[in-house]
């Protein structure tokens, strides 16, 4: 995609986030394939946000362990089956460099990303990740919306004070938005109150936790459902093959 093309989807994905009423979050499920991103796109979602878990499942991989030129492989035909903006979780970054990794999403069709904190279960220096996303935001030049995973609930102590100081400095270093993943309902005021900029929050779909206008009310910019969607989807597909004689 041509550098004009690219920035004008991306900043139609980036508009979607601004100005947001409370109550009223971005709704971005994951699509796990090209079949799926055709479904929620149908259903009139304005924009999509792959699961990197997700696509590992489909893939037969577990997750963390999907290689490189297979998620983008699979990011690629996700965007290519829909028209709606389509950021992608690229985990931590598969030890690329910034300017390698801003292509290859391109190139992938992408309008943003996701990148984590940690890796291999153990929290970055948040400097030097700070610094990372620094690149990344100066290679995309304004064509992706960058989405940083503090990942402080998962693999730290779960201190929200080191949760909001991470996420400021992702934000100070160009990160677009902000996701303290797994973050308790209860600390969400206390992240929206510390963390200038839009605030990514996970949800559980169909009654799985409060409701996105309930997580937007305490905070939540957008709201994502990392894997649910594609555990759900297999849920109902053991349920049809139960049925099937064997």
């Amino acid at each position: 995609m041509s550098p004009g093309p690219a920035r004008d989807k991306a900043e139609r994905f980036r508009a979607l986030h601004q100005e947001r009423a409370p109550g009223d979050p971005l709704v971005l499920p994951g699509p796990w394939d090209a079949a799926s991103a055709r479904v929620l796109e149908a259903a009139g979602f304005p924009a999509l946000a792959t699961p990197s878990a997700a696509i590992a499942a489909s893939l037969g991989y577990a997750d963390g362990a999907t290689p490189a030129d297979e998620m983008f492989a699979a990011v690629a035909r996700i965007t290519r089956a829909v028209d709606v903006p389509v950021s992608a979780d690229v985990e931590a970054g598969y030890g690329l460099g910034a300017r390698e990794l801003v292509e290859r999403l391109l190139e992938a069709g992408a309008v943003g990303c996701n990148l984590e904190d940690s890796e291999g279960g153990v929290l970055k220096d948040p400097h030097e990740h700070a610094g990372y996303l620094a690149e990344v935001r100066e290679a995309a030049a304004g064509r992706l919306f960058v989405n940083a995973r503090v990942d402080t609930f998962v693999h730290g102590d779960g201190d929200v004070g080191r949760a909001v100081e991470r996420a400021a400095s992702y934000v100070a270093a160009g990160a677009d938005c902000v996701y303290p993943i797994l973050a308790p309902v209860d600390v969400l005021p206390l992240l929206r109150a510390g963390i200038p900029g839009p605030l990514n929050v996970l949800a559980g779909p169909d009654g799985d936790g409060p409701a996105p206008a309930v997580l937007g009310g305490l905070g939540a910019t957008r709201i994502t459902f990392g894997p649910a969607l594609q555990r759900r989807a297999g849920d109902a597909l053991r349920e049809i093959a139960g049925g099937l004689p064997a």
